[in-house]
């Protein structure tokens, strides 16, 4: 059943048996193709054991590592519903996405067992004798599995390694993966297998990804910028090499231990591995390229990068999208630093006005994103999904604005714009010009209320240089932006707030610099 994303595993496995699959880092296990294919058979054929069939909800509660990559696999090959967990969340967020998707089958790392033991004493997910209404079965990832948990390994252990027949396909869901919440409850994204394998082929059809490159998974997997990319990679024929948690210092020398060739890492990521020493001794020589999306990519990051004789090529997209919308071209990455490129193969990109007319040269318009790896709806959400899908159009809510050559430049969420005397002000223009001071290490921009102005810029910083002080980074501003855009304020923290995908959670600095604006 080739529509189904499990038959990709199969597919590579008798196409590359030998080739290298997954390098889990931190236990230092590696898989071919042939016994990765293998592990998720039994691992599919474990979960059916314990009663998941086609449609159930399975969530996932893992850190990166290969039980990961093999459940999920697991899941599409049986046709249940990959539910991926963002582990940082708290018990209640937690509980509102276990109940909102009806997961039934919880699988967990061991270093989540308190969290999952406070989850099963909620009667929302307490399930009844037939398995309705909440989670009927606990599987436990490591560690000594409790009570009411069956552990992995038990489970996986004694099944076939052998192909089974597959169910899902096409237009029925693959995953559903909650929003980061960063205003109001998360939204549950519904990808199919059709959505996710167009993903893929609008991936591997725009970037320069090889058969037997080593790619670094970084981000994680619960977020689409590292599922879709893990996709992308089985089906080129890639080895995952499968971070459990970023560290800055440890990337560089995992580059040079693995000879990786391309990975993908947030802005505040890349921020972070060029503050390390490790990035002048390690034997970069293998890495072509990196991805980087989730925010804007500061034009001085680009450029420090290309200096190290590294091509940062800025992706822009969304979970709706299941990751692709914009990508720059190793051709463009410095000349049009700054840009996110243009729309991927398979997709269509346009940016338009209020009236959804496109917008001209230069000019501030909402992107509109089309294409076969667009997302099925919102789970549960009809309003939502109606609000977002517009004529085959999935409308971002993000600002951008296109050049006279086509190349598209993200300036902000539309909800973050700061209005400042009727003027639309983007804080990631802001954050550029700030993060060129070399005393700079992060930088956050919000508005505050203005009696005199309506909104006013207001910028948060983490120093690299503890001397630094508020008139400093004002007068830095001063000459390399309009008057009206220049922040009226600056305040110092030692860690700007973030979700796991990189992007400010700017609410939470609304909620503790609430202002007014200094006039």
């Amino acid at each position: 059943m080739q529509g189904n994303i499990g038959h990709l595993l199969a597919k590579r496995a008798a196409l590359s048996p030998e080739l290298e699959c997954v390098v889990d880092v931190a236990t230092g296990r590696r898989f071919s193709y042939r016994g990765a294919n293998a592990r998720c058979n039994q691992t599919a054929n474990g979960l059916r054991e314990l009663g998941v069939v086609k449609g159930d909800r399975v969530a996932l509660l893992l850190m990166n590592g290969v039980e990961f990559f093999e459940t999920f696999f697991a899941i599409a090959k049986l046709g249940a519903i990959c539910v991926p967990l963002n582990w940082r969340l708290v018990p209640d967020d937690l509980e509102f996405i276990l109940s909102d998707s009806g997961t039934s089958t919880l699988v967990f790392g061991a270093e989540f067992v308190d969290t999952v033991v406070d989850l099963r004493g909620r009667a929302g997910l307490r399930a009844g004798g037939d398995r309705a209404g909440g989670i009927g079965a606990y599987v436990q990832v490591g560690g000594e599995a409790g009570g009411f948990a069956v552990s992995y390994a038990d489970a996986c252990s004694g099944q076939s390694p052998e192909d089974l027949e597959l169910a899902g396909v096409d237009e029925d869901p693959l995953y559903i993966m909650y929003t980061s919440g960063t205003t109001g409850l998360p939204k549950g994204v519904v990808h199919t297998h059709a959505t996710a394998l167009w993903g893929s082929l609008t991936m591997l059809a725009t970037v320069e990804a090889r058969y037997a490159d080593r790619y670094i998974v970084a981000l994680p997997l619960f977020h689409v910028g590292a599922l879709t990319p893990l996709t992308g990679n089985v089906h080129r024929g890639v080895t995952n090499v499968i971070l459990r948690a970023f560290d800055p210092a440890y990337v560089w020398r995992l580059i040079e231990a693995e000879r990786v060739q391309t990975m993908l890492a947030v802005p505040a990521m890349l921020n972070f591995m060029m503050q390390v020493p490790e990035r002048h001794s390690a034997d970069l020589s293998h890495l072509r390229w990196i991805m980087s999306g989730a925010a804007p990519v500061p034009v001085s990051l680009i450029e420090a990068y290309a200096e190290m004789g590294i091509a940062v090529h800025q992706v822009y997209g969304m979970t709706e999208t299941c990751g692709p919308a914009c990508l720059t071209s190793p051709e463009a990455a410095r000349s049009k630093a700054g840009s996110t490129g243009k729309a991927f193969m398979h997709t269509e990109v346009r940016v338009v006005d209020e009236s959804g007319a496109d917008v001209e040269t230069g000019e501030p318009g909402e992107v509109w994103i089309s294409g076969p790896h667009i997302m099925k709806e919102y789970w549960n959400r009809p309003e939502a999904t109606a609000e977002a899908l517009v004529d085959g159009w999935l409308r971002s809510g993000d600002i951008a604005t296109v050049d006279e050559d086509g190349f598209i430049y993200i300036q902000d969420r539309k909800k973050d714009m700061i209005i400042s005397g009727g003027e639309n002000v983007y804080p990631a223009e802001i954050e550029n010009v700030i993060l060129a001071h070399t005393g700079v290490r992060d930088v956050a921009v919000i508005g505050q209320p203005s009696g005199r102005w309506g909104e006013s810029a207001f910028a948060v910083v983490v120093r690299s240089d503890p001397e630094v002080q508020e008139g400093e980074i004002l007068g830095h501003c001063q000459g390399k932006m309009a008057r009206f855009k220049q922040p009226r304020g600056v305040a110092f923290l030692e860690e700007i707030p973030r979700n796991p995908s990189g992007k400010v959670l700017k609410r939470v600095l609304r909620e503790q610099f609430p202002g007014p604006a200094l006039e």
